[in-house]
């Protein structure tokens, strides 16, 4: 990769756009990832508790994934010359991340799985360093800091209709992560909240139809967001 400009890693709200600015949004998602996979392997927590926690990883990294995929990596390819080198390798890295959790998923009892659960952070820790070191100051380069929140509020919308699950099968960029990514969202969402039966149950049905309904916004956040580029 070439040399970024300035890291947004140590930078304060002020030089990266504001509190709504989807500089500050990522790294926000990113410091908390990283306090969660800190304690998920430093914590003698229950088996239960364990899992849970597993799954809030999961669930927050891969609806932060789509979202960067159906919205700012189309962006970096447009205003950085080198962007489309930038976004490829990302994009492999969140490859590679879908397809080690998915084999995780498919395989709870596998003795092998702590081991994979370690190379899962080791990726994704690298994912968070090239993104934030390599392309997120591609845009703050590109764009003021009206534009940085308006891409930072499509961002958001995109990523509450996005899947939490792991889906390799699904491209890593518009349009087609969207036309197979949203509906795959309001399964993984129904999982999610309430799996089994009874009123939870109900709820997360029509929250997921809720998904579903709202797949339409993921084409507008990208717009919005392209209109801005």
């Amino acid at each position: 990769m070439t040399a970024p400009a300035v890291s947004i890693s140590g930078q304060d709200a002020d030089a990266l756009g504001g509190d709504d600015s989807i500089l500050m949004r990522q790294r926000r998602d990113h410091a908390r990832l990283d306090a969660m996979m800190n304690r998920y392997l430093s914590e003698d927590l229950p088996p239960g508790d364990l899992n849970s926690l597993w799954l809030d990883i999961v669930r927050l990294v891969f609806s932060h994934a789509f979202a960067e995929e159906t919205v700012l990596w189309p962006l970096l390819r447009r205003v950085a010359p080198d962007g489309e080198e930038l976004t490829r390798q990302v994009e492999e890295e969140h490859q590679a991340i879908n397809e080690l959790v998915a084999r995780i998923e498919r395989s709870p009892d596998d003795p092998r799985r702590a081991e994979w659960i370690q190379q899962a952070f080791a990726l994704i820790r690298q994912d968070i360093r090239d993104e934030e070191d390599e392309l997120l100051p591609q845009l703050r380069t590109a764009f003021d800091d009206r534009t940085l929140r308006r891409v930072g509020a499509a961002w958001e919308a995109v990523r509450a209709t996005a899947p939490t699950r792991p889906h390799p099968g699904v491209p890593r960029r518009p349009p087609g992560n969207a036309l197979r990514g949203v509906p795959l969202s309001a399964f993984d969402r129904l999982r999610d909240l309430a799996p089994g039966s009874g009123p939870a149950a109900r709820r997360a049905s029509l929250a997921a139809a809720g998904a579903v309904a709202a797949g339409g916004a993921v084409v507008l956040a990208v717009r919005a967001a392209r209109r801005h580029g």
